[in-house]
């Protein structure tokens, strides 16, 4: 379906009520109509990122007045909403404080659709690679794969009731094929066409004891290794889940789906796959898929999150020399859509003049006034993000529920083996980490990773060895594993 067709289709019909558009006549909605993760505080935005990010507060909540500041817009006559623009922001700060995990909290938060891109991804139009309007393209399959994927969730267990009453159809054309060719030979007759059910009472109540006995055989799973022929949609076929995610082939099954094809064949599977295939057949039937790719550009639109991470790396360094020739172009094509422009996709035009984009940089020998004027204009708010001290990584290590010291005794617990990180065990990983740091490249809390990995390598690899047992990780058992590493320079800035 080309963007066209799908634009023409979406004018000729309808819509639905956005969940974040205003009432018709550009009357004020009320606090009550507005979702309620979009009316959250900035104080409750930032406590919820608080129970996973350590420090940075001022880039915290700068995020959640953006925020804000989009639930009071919805609040505005639609006069006033169109006026009202969001306030990007450019966070800067080294690797590893951050920066990406703030937005990507924040979208999931407000459960607005979030997509993280990479500036030196992107190519000036007129050279090979991407242009920049493939992000608010991939944006929108974002929030479309997002939406429709809920929608299936809310609709999974009538799907469920629908699916088990056609695998039971199924079993029982599948038995009574089955059964009359061996009636028919015991008996010596040729085949007869058989009497049409609905003729005979008795043929209609057997049915139905039989599809009574079949549902309870099913219900209790005892039918679970047992062939049965299912028709099966061509393009859930072609577009099964056995295979890697590929973009491309994702938006030809989104294409396929909008298009309502009807193409069917026929196959064997157990029964334990065909009420997996028949449920989801269902869930894919009970759901409008012109009304989520509606709402999902109103989503993409009024609510999503742009964060466009290494803006800093677009600055060329060596005047109009070298591998960054394009990077001033780059720059120059991000200005309209983050100004706000229409950008056209497979599915329509998406205007962006209400997406929030979060540039982020690290900044390290150039500086933001270096980005052109125009591109520094679009983004008002500047935080700075701070280096993480041995305070903070040691906060890191205890405090966030996603911790990496509470991720690897969840891990090890799945082995049977239990594991204690003690105070003085957290303490040493943390100095170790700040003093790697500080003697070689600052990479913040990724250093974490890399020193608590390698004091919980053997525990992994011979966990069966230790089943049953609970291993103690204190500051000698640390020392024992990372302790001679980092203190040899040569051997950190190789290892660690």
């Amino acid at each position: 379906m080309s963007a066209t067709e799908h634009v023409t289709a979406r004018d000729n019909r309808q819509p639905p009520q956005a969940a974040n558009a205003g009432p018709p006549g550009g009357a004020t909605p009320t606090v009550a109509e507005i979702t309620p993760p979009t009316a959250m505080t900035p104080a409750e935005i930032v406590a919820e990122l608080d129970k996973y990010i350590i420090g940075q507060n001022e880039a915290k909540r700068a995020v959640a007045i953006a925020l804000r500041n989009r639930f009071r817009r919805q609040l505005l006559s639609e006069d006033m909403r169109d006026e009202v623009t969001p306030k990007n922001i450019l966070m800067i700060g080294p690797t590893g404080v951050g920066k990406t995990e703030i937005a990507r909290r924040v979208a999931k938060i407000v459960d607005a659709p979030f997509i993280k891109v990479e500036a030196t991804k992107f190519t000036e139009v007129g050279y090979v690679g991407r242009d920049v309007e493939s992000i608010i393209r991939d944006l929108v399959e974002v929030s479309i794969s997002n939406l429709h994927s809920m929608r299936l969730e809310a609709v999974k267990s009538q799907a469920e009731v629908a699916a088990r009453e056609r695998l039971i159809t199924y079993l029982l054309e599948q038995t009574d094929n089955d059964r009359r060719p061996r009636a028919n030979r015991r008996n010596g007759t040729p085949p007869e066409k058989p009497e049409p059910e609905a003729e005979s009472a008795g043929a209609a109540q057997r049915q139905r004891r039989q599809r009574k006995k079949l549902l309870e055989m099913l219900n209790h799973d005892l039918l679970e290794d047992v062939t049965v022929e299912i028709d099966i949609e061509q393009f859930f076929d072609e577009y099964s889940d056995d295979g890697p995610y590929d973009e491309s082939s994702y938006g030809d099954f989104l294409d396929d789906l909008s298009r309502n094809t009807s193409r069917r064949r026929s196959r064997r599977v157990s029964v334990r796959d065909a009420r997996r295939i028949l449920t989801q057949q269902e869930a894919y039937r009970m759901v409008d898929f012109d009304a989520v790719v509606d709402e999902s550009i109103r989503r993409a639109e009024d609510a999503a999150v742009v964060f466009i991470d290494e803006i800093d790396k677009t600055i060329s360094r060596n005047g109009e020399y070298g591998a960054d020739v394009s990077g001033e172009g780059v720059q120059r094509d991000l200005l309209p859509i983050v100004e706000g422009s229409v950008v056209m996709t497979r599915y329509g035009p998406v205007k962006t003049d209400h997406i929030l984009f979060i540039a982020a940089g690290s900044f390290h020998g150039v500086k933001p006034s270096d980005l052109i004027p125009e591109l520094q204009g679009r983004f008002p708010l500047r935080v700075e993000l701070q280096s993480l001290t041995e305070t903070d990584l040691l906060a890191i290590l205890k405090e966030p529920r996603n911790a990496l010291t509470k991720q690897y005794v969840a891990l090890l617990t799945t082995e049977g083996v239990d594991i204690a990180f003690t105070d003085d065990g957290l303490e040493e990983m943390a100095r170790l980490a700040a003093d790697v740091n500080n003697r070689t490249q600052d990479i913040g809390a990724r250093r974490l990773a890399t020193i608590v990995e390698r004091v919980i390598e053997q525990l992994s690899f011979d966990a069966t060895a230790f089943r049953g047992q609970t291993i103690t990780i204190d500051a000698t058992y640390v020392r024992d594993k990372v302790g001679d590493i980092a203190a040899d320079e040569d051997l950190s800035n190789f290892i660690l």
